[in-house]
């Protein structure tokens, strides 16, 4: 099939991939811009795992804030050089992430951050779920696994679905940003305030 200007013209629009790195997508993909949306992004993912040693000490802190005041997030997110810190769609990025922060409301960057303690308290609530449900013994053991795998995704801001588009997660969109700017990008801390919260509501 004949992979035309226009073509390599829209996937690069859809995809921000370079024009030889597109044609030759179309190209493995007979023509089809969904077919060659997927080999740039299994391509770009394999080009962002070796990015991922790399140091990253530059970045920026981002704030966000939202419904009216009620909710405010600090985010930092670390980048290679200074150039790509300076770079609108690096910003914009770090600005995606703080507005997921605040819908989301992850309490952890990725799961190697939570403590054990805050993960056995949570697996011993699970086990008295699946026991006080009356699930077999044989099959108890799975339930609290699957279980807290749901915990993991509601609670980790790198396994949450992207509010803007729930088929990927925000890993997948972070990998997809470092494949695009071409540098190891981290998502280091954040802090997530909301009013009131903490504090016990008068009747």
């Amino acid at each position: 099939m004949t992979i035309t200007p226009d073509m390599v013209k829209e996937l690069r629009e859809r995809t921000g991939s370079g024009i030889m790195d597109c044609k030759k997508a179309l190209q493995d993909a007979n023509g089809n811009i969904e077919e060659a949306i997927v080999l740039l992004r299994e391509r770009g993912l394999a080009a962002a795992s070796k990015k991922s040693g790399r140091t990253a000490s530059e970045g920026i802190v981002e704030s966000y804030i939202h419904g009216e005041g009620r909710i405010g997030v600090l985010i930092e997110v670390n980048c290679e050089t200074d150039f790509v810190a300076r770079n609108s769609e690096f910003r914009n990025f770090v600005h995606e992430l703080a507005m997921q922060i605040a819908a989301a409301n992850p309490q952890y960057v990725r799961r190697e951050d939570i403590p054990e303690s805050v993960i056995q308290r949570e697996r011993e609530i699970i086990r008295a779920q699946v026991m006080n449900e009356g699930k077999p013994a044989n099959i108890a053991d799975k339930i609290i696994e699957g279980r807290l795998e749901k915990y993991y995704k509601e609670n980790c801001l790198m396994e949450q679905s992207y509010i803007r588009n729930p088929d990927i997660t925000i890993e997948d969109f972070l990998k997809e940003k470092i494949a695009k700017l071409g540098e190891n990008i981290i998502i280091r801390r954040f802090t997530r305030y909301e009013v009131g919260e903490g504090l016990d509501s008068e009747e």
